[in-house]
Order: structure tokens, then sequence, then C-alpha cells
């Protein structure tokens, strides 16, 4: 490679860079570096360094939340998962036109403002609302259950939210599968449902685990959907950030959060990504060997 065909690919390649340091890597270096800062009770973040903001993540309370927002979120991943397979299978095999059909429901709620999204579940789900007075009648809940203000709430408008960010994935990767494979699986004894499982989904892992990503990341920094349907039994960890810098106006200790959430995200991604990079040089190295 000669310098002028580096200097061409530095010159494609720097705005982003400068993009990325300037409005990720900086502010990111921030958010570290005020978490072991000490502040007063005015707000004001004072000279020093401290270990207190760290110490204060293990306390109960916290504990508490760090808990509700693991399993919430992975609950959530799982159920999106779960519809997002045979979705993003139907779609790859189903005909141009109803393909199309199809998509455009799964990005219509994108056309519309995820707040006005949030507050129709709150409305649909209040407890004079229509489809609370329909569960009443059939008799499903009684009258006085309450849908709102509750994980379960939470958990219902997560999956609503986020659960096109499952499908999308998972039918890019389900578009580029070979479905010969599944009629061969079958030609050879397996049941449809065997092929789906163990040739489909393995075939696929790279969208399954893009999926997962979409999903997952955004659910662990939750804040808007837990602060309009939750209660205070359903705060998480987005929720507690935002309590520590406009209500306590913490900044330290929300900072502190903050990049325990970002470990939190970082360090299993960073795992995985070095995982499947083993998996796939042994891969070409066992494929080598064999020629």
């Amino acid at each position: 490679m000669n310098n002028r065909t580096r200097l061409q690919e530095l010159a494609l390649t720097a705005p982003s860079f400068v993009w990325l340091c300037l409005f990720f890597l900086i502010p990111t270096l921030i958010i570290f570096t005020f978490a072991f800062k000490p502040y007063d009770v005015y707000g004001s973040i004072l000279d020093g360094w401290t270990l207190e903001t760290i110490y204060n993540l293990f306390n109960h309370s916290f504990l508490v939340v760090f808990w509700r927002t693991i399993w919430i979120s992975l609950v959530t991943t799982v159920i999106c998962l779960s519809l997002s397979l045979p979705i993003g299978y139907y779609l790859a095999r189903t005909t141009s036109k109803l393909r199309h059909i199809f998509l455009i429901l799964v990005v219509m709620p994108f056309w519309s403002s995820f707040l006005v999204r949030v507050f129709a579940w709150k409305s649909i789900l209040h407890p004079e609302g229509v489809f609370k007075k329909m569960l009443v009648v059939l008799h499903i809940v009684n009258a006085d259950t309450l849908l709102l203000y509750n994980p379960g709430a939470v958990l219902l408008v997560l999956v609503y939210s986020y659960v096109p960010f499952g499908i999308l994935p998972i039918y890019a990767a389900a578009s580029k599968f070979n479905f010969d494979l599944l009629d061969a699986a079958m030609d050879l004894g397996a049941s449809q449902l065997q092929a789906f499982f163990r040739v489909f989904i393995p075939g696929i892992k790279a969208g399954i685990l893009t999926s997962t990503v979409m999903v997952l990341i955004p659910t662990i920094g939750a804040y808007v959907i837990p602060d309009v349907v939750g209660g205070h039994n359903s705060e998480m960890i987005g929720n507690k950030i935002a309590q520590w810098i406009f209500v306590d106006r913490n900044l330290p200790q929300a900072s502190a959060l903050a990049a325990f959430l970002a470990l939190l995200v970082l360090v299993p991604m960073i795992v995985l990504g070095l995982y499947s990079s083993r998996v796939e040089r042994n891969s070409i190295t066992d494929a080598r060997g064999k020629q």
C-alpha cells in the first residue's frame, strides 16, 4: 500500500473518526472521570478524587434496581426474539407482495413519535380505559386489578417498542438463507420443526446476535417507558440516573452509574466478539488443514 492510498483512506475515515471522538469518546471519558469526583449538596463537583460514588453502587436499593433492570431486559429480549424468529422466517418465504405489506406494518410504529406511542399505552392500560373494561367484561381480570404502574406494564410496552428492532435483523439474515437446506433436512427425515431449530436458526446466527444486541442494549438503558407506565417498584437504571441528575443533583453518582451501565453493556459484547473471532479463526484453520 503506497502513501497516496493511505492518505485517501485517511481522508475518507477522518470525518467519521473525528465525529466519534467528539460526541462519543470524549463524553464517555468525561463520565468516567466524574464518577471518581466528590460533590457537595449544591450539586457542584469538587476537586480531588474519591471512591465513595463507587461504593454507593453496592447498597441494597441500587442492587434491587440493578436486578430488576437485568431481568426485565433479558425477558424483553427473549420475548422479542421468540416473536421475531417466526415472523422473520415467514417474511423471507412469503410472496413479494405480502412481504412488502408486512414490512410496512413492522415499521409503521416509527412513523409516529415514540413518546406518543408510550402515552397511548398509558391510556390503553388506564383503569378507566376501554382495554381494562373489556378484560373485566370477559372476566379475565378483576375490577380492582391495576394494569398500570407495575413491571408487567413496563415489560409489555418494552416488547411492543423494541420488537421491530428484533424482526428486521432476523429478516435480513433470513432473506440470504438457502431454504433448500430445510428441504434437504426434511428429505433426510427431519420434521419441519427440527429443520427450523437445527438448520435455519444456526444458519442465521449472525442475524440473531444482531437482533439480540439491538433489543437488549436500549432496553437496559430504558428511561421513558418505566417512567410513564411503571411505578416506584418498576424503576430501572435509567430512572435512577435521571433522579440523581435532576432531583438529587448528584452528577458524580449519576456518572458512576452511567459508567457501570456502559461497562455492563460493553464487556459482554467485547467477550462475545473475541469468542466469535476465535471460533472463526479455528474454523478457517480446520478448513485449511482438511485441504
